[in-house]
C-alpha cells in the first residue's frame, strides 16, 4: 500500500526510483533544470497531470 501511494502523491518520484535514475540523471533525461527536477521529487511542485503522465512515460522508456 504504501508504494501505491507514493505512485500516487509523486508518480515522477516513483517513476525514476523504478528506472534507478538519480535527480542529475533525470534533469539531464528531460532536459530540465536540476532545481526543477529537485522540486518535483520533494514534492514542493508538480507540472500538471498531463505533463507528469509525459515524463513518467519517458522515464519509463529508457
Amino acid at each position: 500500500m504504501r508504494i501505491m501511494r507514493s505512485c500516487e502523491n509523486n508518480p515522477i518520484k516513483y517513476a525514476r526510483k523504478k528506472a534507478g535514475l538519480n535527480i542529475k540523471k533525470l534533469s539531464e533525461l528531460l532536459g530540465a533544470p536540476y532545481r526543477t527536477v529537485q522540486d518535483w521529487n520533494a514534492g514542493r511542485r508538480m507540472p500538471p497531470g498531463w505533463v507528469q503522465r509525459l515524463i513518467v512515460e519517458k522515464i519509463e522508456s529508457v
